[in-house]
């Protein structure tokens, strides 16, 4: 078990997050432009993460060819960063590579509002949007999908799970974050890479929650600007890809 821990909070609830997209649904249905919420959008993490991996795909960086990517978002909220990287993957990727995208959340009316926006939006394209608690000890999903997804993403839902330090009775009374990696390990094949964006722990912190107890390593890192005080130097983000060797 890892010994970083945060404090609890209700953004670490799923009740807080059904109530959030429930409101989130009902500003769309009002105004189909308010796709809601783009998290950590103040450090620009979203783009910096879509063009990290389309720099990687163009310059042939990944650890193996692909002629379809298997993409998964881990905890996709609204959709939004699926989303973009569809439309930026158009316009940027220089290679002749197809790509799947699939976006799951804990949240029952997460998954309703991407697939609203998805119709809206998306229709023609290849998203798909499930409800799936990645901490379930027996999960269908996880064993349907072993080793299936190639790239693998996190913003910030590994600090939502951090929020909640309640013991997960499915996992033998570990908290989530403590079995995160492991569990997200299982959709992982040999050279999978997951990249993970954190405000809530640092660059250290993150390589000790992920690595711990499992065959992931760190593969390269997004750079973010870095703020000095007190002598002590720091970004208040941190995106780290990681890989299943």
């Amino acid at each position: 078990m890892s010994d970083i821990r945060l404090n609890s909070s209700k953004l670490g609830t799923q009740e807080y997050w059904n109530t959030f997209y429930e409101r989130e649904i009902g500003n769309f249905e009002h105004n189909e432009d308010d796709t809601g919420e783009c998290w950590f959008d103040d450090s620009d993490a979203e783009s910096k993460m879509i063009e990290f991996l389309i720099q990687k795909i163009n310059d042939g960086e990944l650890p193996r060819h692909y002629d379809t990517l298997n993409i998964i978002d881990l905890g996709t909220g609204n959709g939004h960063l699926l989303f973009q990287m569809y439309d930026d993957f158009e316009q940027e990727l220089d290679v002749q590579v197809d790509y799947n995208f699939k976006g799951i959340d804990y949240s029952a009316e997460s998954v309703d509002f991407s697939n609203k926006i998805k119709s809206k939006k998306y229709e023609d394209q290849r998203f798909e949007f499930e409800q799936v608690d990645l901490l379930k000890k027996q999960s269908d999903f996880l064993d349907a999908n072993r080793e299936k997804y190639d790239i693998l993403l996190d913003k910030g839902t590994l600090d939502a799970i951090a929020l909640n330090q309640e013991p997960v009775e499915d996992l033998d009374g570990k908290i989530g974050m403590d079995v995160y990696g492991s569990q997200v390990e299982k959709l992982m094949h040999r050279d999978s890479i997951l990249l993970i964006t954190s405000c809530n722990f640092t660059e250290e912190e993150l390589v000790k929650i992920i690595t711990k107890e499992t065959e992931l390593k760190v593969w390269d890192k997004i750079t973010y600007p870095v703020f000095e005080f007190g002598g002590v130097k720091g970004s208040t983000i941190c995106s780290i890809a990681f890989i299943k060797e």
